[in-house]
């Protein structure tokens, strides 16, 4: 059925005049006169009582009258749904964080921000390692993924990644630590000898390997005594006295009693990464974008 029938049904319904209504719709008569008899025909029904003198509604064109401007509405918010998951402000975004994320003055930004100018998109968010985001990206069960590394990950074909910034990494210890007590800041051989708090491998994918190996350049194999599977058991282990560990200077803004950040003499450095599929949603990409502006916005802010 086409939806102009019903927009010229409608119409005359409502002026009850064919000569009026088509003066409405900007046509001549006859054409207008066309358009809804081959209407009824396909309907099979009558849908106008047509005199010289009047026009009026048959029962069935009364009946009808109700669901065809229901029709028309529906037509019309689906050609609006379309029109805005197009412009990317309705829809479903998927994104993937480390635990360090909402702690990013940019994310954080990027996430109010987003959440205020696209209320009508449903947001879901995970705290993942990256590993995991890198295969739910892949999966496309995520969107965009924000993964901690210091290289640049590596992705399966089809995916890229960016670089939102370069952060500080801090050692993070108890405040009667020894290394906490000292004048000068400490460099990674100090560590040697002392039990070490890390993630589990697979939220310190990628870290992990790459301290080992800071460590063993400084000519000591760490001693990890612990590992951690989220955020709050390392420094609750850390505060507890179990050993030192070492986290982006972003984490530094939270309160944790007896913890102090201390930045390391030669900083160690680890930066964070937006991952995603080449092809992107209108959502994500407005996401992306919203991220980009933001971290511009804090380089330039700090600069």
């Amino acid at each position: 059925m086409d939806l102009r029938h019903l927009r010229y049904f409608l119409c005359v319904a409502e002026e009850m005049h064919f000569g009026r209504a088509a003066n409405r719709l900007g046509i001549s008569q006859p054409p207008l006169s066309q358009q809804i008899r081959a209407l009824e025909e396909e309907l099979g029904v009558r849908l106008f009582d047509r005199t010289s003198r009047r026009v009026c509604l048959t029962e069935a064109g009364q009946l009808f009258e109700p669901q065809a401007r229901l029709t028309l509405q529906q037509a019309e918010r689906a050609v609006q749904t379309a029109r805005l998951a197009q412009r990317g402000e309705i829809g479903h975004l998927g994104l993937g964080f480390p635990s360090s994320g909402p702690f990013v003055p940019s994310i954080a930004s990027a996430l109010y921000r987003f959440r205020q100018s696209h209320p009508n998109v449903e947001l879901t968010l995970q705290e993942l390692g990256r590993d995991a985001q890198i295969e739910q990206v892949k999966d496309r069960h995520l969107d965009i993924g924000l993964v901690r590394g210091f290289e640049r990950p590596v992705l399966p074909d089809g995916m890229v990644s960016h670089c939102l910034l370069e952060e500080d990494m801090v050692l993070t210890i108890r405040a009667d630590h020894p290394l906490a007590q000292r004048k000068a800041d400490p460099c990674i051989a100090d560590l040697a000898g002392h039990p070490l708090v890390l993630y589990g491998p697979v939220n310190g994918a990628g870290f992990n390997e790459h301290f080992i190996g800071l460590c063993e350049q400084a000519g000591f194999a760490p001693n990890v005594a612990y590992q951690a599977s989220s955020l709050s058991t390392l420094l609750g282990l850390v505060a507890a006295g179990f050993g030192a560990t070492v986290l982006a200077r972003s984490l530094a803004r939270l309160h944790v009693d007896n913890l102090v950040f201390r930045p390391f003499a030669a900083p160690v450095t680890s930066r964070l990464w937006l991952i995603h599929n080449q092809e992107l949603s209108p959502t994500a990409q407005k996401f992306k974008a919203t991220v980009l502006d933001e971290n511009r916005k804090q380089t330039q802010a700090a600069g």
